[in-house]
């Protein structure tokens, strides 16, 4: 039963990266070629999210990479091409995204918040330590 199930498994696995990707040439030049194999590479799936658009099985990578492969073909560039992709379907879909104002604020945020917490923190500790002393420990140095 188990080897049964272990040849199902294989058998599965197999049969989907076997027609999982689309691995012809898409353009006989290879300089075409080249810009869109980097392309391929460095755009998302929207669906699988960790996957590349050139890695993935799933039908909305296939469509990019045929609307990708259009693009090239009508001679857009590099940056028309991603600016199209990052209109329809936001930043997220590049994975080197575009260094914009609201990315640097994204990057910076977090240094702006620890230094934030440590000036807080310094200034909760000034404080205790101008506090005077209670009355419970001065109870405990008069006895002793």
């Amino acid at each position: 039963m188990r080897k049964r199930f272990a040849v199902f498994m294989i058998s599965c696995l197999v049969s989907v990266a076997a027609v999982a990707i689309d691995t012809g040439k898409a353009f006989d030049d290879p300089v075409l070629q080249a810009r869109y194999d980097n392309l391929i590479a460095e755009v998302r799936c929207v669906t699988c999210q960790n996957n590349s658009i050139k890695d993935s099985n799933a039908f909305i990578a296939a469509d990019l990479r045929r609307e990708i492969r259009r693009l090239i073909g009508e001679g857009k560039t590099d940056a028309e091409v991603t600016d199209f992709l990052v209109t329809r379907y936001g930043d997220f879909v590049l994975y080197r995204p575009q260094r914009t104002g609201k990315m640097l604020l994204l990057w910076l945020a977090p240094f702006a918040f620890v230094v934030l917490g440590g000036l807080a923190l310094v200034r909760v500790i000034r404080h205790r330590m101008s506090l005077p002393l209670g009355e419970d420990d001065s109870d405990v140095e008069g006895a002793g």
